[in-house]
């Protein structure tokens, strides 16, 4: 493991950009309101949505199904006025219906391009890891270039464009898990966990008056726009990340490429995307600086789907957010 001095953290914050800094936070608490008001007891779930947005990332959501996840997507995407579409993959799911393809016009007896579900503001990929590894590619392509090509024509997406692709923790036949280098192209990895008791007997209360399994988004309140969004987004550029966080994050990731009971650890990008989130969590907070506590609440989410742990600890039913936890408790912050 390397040895870098973590020093002390010295923050200078700069008034002049205060104000901007709190009316984004405000923002994103009437964000966060409203998706209150149609998910129940997921919080969590919730504010690491909101963060992966504002870092300009794409998320991969792990949970049993009926536990909100389409619901999440639809209404985020209604508070801030964007285009949702959903894409269930199946095993014979081609490329082209994810990217669209070339069709022949008759009136104007010439090729144009249909355009596939991918151009929207949210996409919701259902079990991903359904889909053979060629349509999971040129959705990962769309996720990293923000672009697809189309009989050889590049075609740019909307903007900001955000992926949360889910997958079943539960049923593995018949499906294609994603390699390690295509996991690390999500900024996040989202636990979905099952809601309380209360919270169960409150969700029953709301959805008793719905038609079927209709998901009501009709109380969802556009609270921002597309603009506003990619606004947000850019003040992560402006944040203040002081020698030390730099630090701090890389011997983090660094960390899991020789800790114990870790196979394989994360690469550079792994702290990269540590810090993005970090800076939209200090975001959320108000602030225009990260400080070390930023960078532990987010290393699990971050961290977990970019390290693959030892057959060992797999059959001792150890999991990746333990090995991190503990990894957290043994790599020295800086100091205050």
């Amino acid at each position: 493991m390397d040895n870098i001095d973590s020093g002390s953290l010295t923050i200078e914050p700069s008034t002049d950009s205060n104000s901007a800094f709190a009316d984004a936070q405000k923002s994103i608490q009437k964000l966060t309101l409203e998706l209150k008001k149609v998910m129940v007891g997921q919080d969590k779930v919730i504010e690491q949505t909101i963060l992966c947005l504002l870092a300009a990332g794409h998320a991969l959501v792990e949970g049993v199904p009926g536990l909100g996840k389409t619901l999440l997507v639809r209404s985020l995407s209604q508070a801030m006025g964007g285009k949702f579409n959903r894409i269930q993959f199946t095993p014979d799911l081609m490329p082209s219906d994810v990217s669209g393809h070339a069709m022949f016009n008759k009136q104007s007896d010439d090729f144009v391009i249909r355009k596939g579900p991918v151009f929207c503001n949210l996409l919701l990929a259902d079990e991903i890891n359904r889909a053979p590894a060629k349509t999971q590619s040129s959705l990962l392509e769309a996720m990293q270039e923000q672009q697809v090509t189309v009989e050889g024509q590049s075609l740019s997406l909307p903007s900001p464009f955000m992926v949360m692709a889910t997958q079943n923790p539960l049923e593995h036949e018949g499906t294609y898990p994603l390699p390690e280098a295509q996991l690390d192209r999500f900024l996040l990895h989202i636990w979905v966990e099952y809601p309380t008791v209360e919270e169960e007997i409150e969700l029953s209360k709301r959805l008793s008056g719905n038609i079927g399994d209709q998901l009501d988004v009709s109380a969802i309140e556009q609270v921002l726009t597309m603009a506003q969004v990619h606004d947000l987004q850019m003040l992560l550029t402006k944040m203040e990340v002081d020698q030390s966080i730099h630090e701090y994050a890389v011997r983090l990731v660094r960390a899991t490429r020789d800790w114990h009971g870790i196979e394989v650890g994360a690469g550079p990008r792994g702290s990269l995307a540590l810090l993005r989130v970090a800076k939209a969590h200090a975001l959320m907070q108000g602030r225009n600086f990260v400080l070390p506590d930023d960078i532990k609440s987010m290393a699990v989410s971050v961290l977990r789907h970019r390290i693959r742990l030892t057959a060992e600890l797999e059959i001792e039913g150890i999991g990746a957010s333990q090995v991190i936890n503990e990894l957290l408790q043994n790599v020295e912050a800086p100091r205050v």
